[in-house]
């Protein structure tokens, strides 16, 4: 990597210095951390600040070109960690390259979204120059069916061009509002994008472009130099229930303004609501299973409000796409009669949202030709749990939420839950129950053991078993995961779970951690 950085003396633009910087510190972004007996191994310290180290003891152009753009587009430890490294190298006398003034003196301009006709993404152009010198536009992309995670990047000189060309686009569409440029405030472009960076790093082995990498480190740094937004400034918020939250709901724009207002605005009884008025309407009335069709629409309001921002109106091709073949198999328990219902109940629900919208014919037919040719693929990838010889019966009493992927954990917590036990039908007990957990888990301990346990044992099996069941933290599951690979045994892996939580006290910040540290 020292070596690569002579290409940096040859530079004269600041801009193409910190591109060819972002892209070296790219290198191992989106590895995976690695785990080792003494705990996670943080590759930006172990390769970051180890190369910030090594050049720091290289009395080289090169090595003070390096630093100097990591000063400026690493983490606050490695940037903090170069710049000292730098002016010591420059005390000795070592020339740095001219284009190191510029780098530190970048300045924000405006900011522009632009949002497509469907609200599947946003795209934020950032303008930047350096002190009114070299202007350049960086343009991110954050995807709202990707969890609203930031997804793409890249930076362009052509300001002027980019801007005439989104501009064009904007009046070449003939729906006012839609798929239009328009200007947001520096502060809450910032909010916006870090707040996308913050799901694309908390994501594992997120869906980025092939070029994000490369692009990392710049993309950090530029959001940095956006002014912060005004702590003092109130949030709009969307009103709850009444016809101003349903123009609210329709109004173009980010999906990240107002989403935790809407989130909050979606009751239960308000999505009930809606599902009842879907069921009532014309484009609903093809629907020959009515309680399968209920159950669907109501995953897909839950859909809607959970995961798309409080937006269970919203359809496009992506989104049906994301939902019927990603969503749905990954996380949803369904009857063979729903699995039979649900494409169907979702074209019927494209139909009835677009009228309610006021999509043109033409946008609602890119979603139905979305649903129904994912319909072969969707019972492909559809996987019944009977379909791994598991009793449907024992799996809806783990799942009477319908949430598929609890089901390994939660028979993991609770693998006992058929026979008698001291004259107990266990098929008969609710594991949702707390009660019925202390028997569940009583049978399962004698089982394993031949003795009775005491109730103080039995006391921290319920905790545990009650975060599992919840998935809170959603660490301790993983932890478990890697302890049973390493082959031990399912009660000793629970017990070292318990006692871990007991040692903790209810502290999940700091199980977290500790989580963390088990191989």
């Amino acid at each position: 990597m020292l070596r690569a950085s002579r290409e940096l003396l040859a530079v004269r633009s600041p801009l193409d210095a910190e591109l060819m910087v972002s892209e070296l510190l790219g290198t191992w972004w989106g590895e995976r951390q690695q785990r080792s007996p003494s705990g996670t191994v943080d590759l930006d310290e172990l390769i970051g600040e180890g190369l910030v180290e090594y050049a720091r003891h290289h009395e080289s152009p090169a090595a003070l070109a390096l630093l100097s753009g990591i000063a400026c587009l690493g983490t606050a430890r490695q940037a903090a960690r170069a710049e000292d490294a730098a002016l010591a190298l420059i005390e000795r006398g070592i020339p740095r390259p001219a284009w190191a003034e510029h780098v530190g003196a970048v300045a924000a301009g405006d900011c522009y979204l632009n949002s497509d006709a469907f609200g599947d993404r946003d795209e934020a152009v950032c303008l930047f120059s350096y002190g009114g010198l070299e202007p350049h536009a960086l343009v991110l992309v954050v995807d709202y069916n990707a969890r609203g995670m930031l997804a793409d990047g890249w930076v362009t000189s052509q300001v002027d061009t980019l801007l005439g060309r989104c501009r064009e686009g904007s009046a070449a569409d003939g729906n006012p509002g839609r798929g239009t440029l328009r200007p947001v405030a520096p502060a809450a472009a910032r909010q916006l994008l870090e707040t996308a960076l913050g799901v694309t790093h908390a994501t594992q082995d997120p869906p980025v472009s092939k070029s994000f990498a490369s692009y990392h480190a710049f993309i950090r740094s530029r959001i940095r130099a956006l002014p912060p937004p005004d702590s003092a400034a109130r949030p709009a918020e969307l009103p709850v229930g009444g016809p101003a939250a349903r123009l609210a709901e329709y109004e173009p724009g980010s999906a990240w303004a107002g989403a935790a207002a809407r989130r909050q605005a979606w009751s239960g009884d308000r999505r009930a609501m809606l599902v009842a008025e879907f069921l009532a309407s014309d484009e609903a009335e093809d629907l020959s299973d009515r309680k399968a069709a209920s159950r669907c629409a109501d995953h897909i309001v839950s859909y809607g409000c959970d995961q798309d921002f409080g937006r269970p109106l919203r359809m496009s091709p992506a989104k049906a796409e994301t939902f019927l073949l990603d969503w749905l198999p990954r996380k949803i328990m369904l009857s063979p009669a729903e699995q039979h219902a649900m494409p169907h109940v979702l074209a019927a629900w494209a139909r009835w949202a677009g009228r309610r919208r006021g999509l043109d014919a033409d946008a609602v037919h890119q979603t139905l030709d979305a649903v129904f040719g994912a319909m072969g693929s969707f019972t492909k990838v559809y996987r019944d749990p009977s379909a791994f010889g598991l009793d449907n019966k024992l799996v809806a009493r783990l799942l009477p939420d319908a949430d598929l992927e609890a089901l390994p954990r939660r028979a993991f917590a609770f693998p006992v839950l058929r026979g008698r036990y001291r004259g107990i039908d266990m098929s008969t007990l609710d594991p949702a129950q707390p009660e019925a957990r202390r028997t569940l888990l009583a049978a399962d301990h004698d089982d394993a053991h031949g003795r009775p346990a005491t109730d103080q044992h039995i006391r921290r099996h319920l905790v545990l078993s009650d975060r599992l069941w919840r998935g809170d933290p959603p660490e301790l599951w993983e932890a478990a995961q890697r302890l049973l690979d390493r082959g031990e045994n399912r009660h000793a892996v629970q017990h070292t779970l318990m006692y871990l939580i007991r040692d903790v006290a209810d502290d999940t910040a700091r199980l977290t951690e500790e989580l963390g540290k088990l191989p």
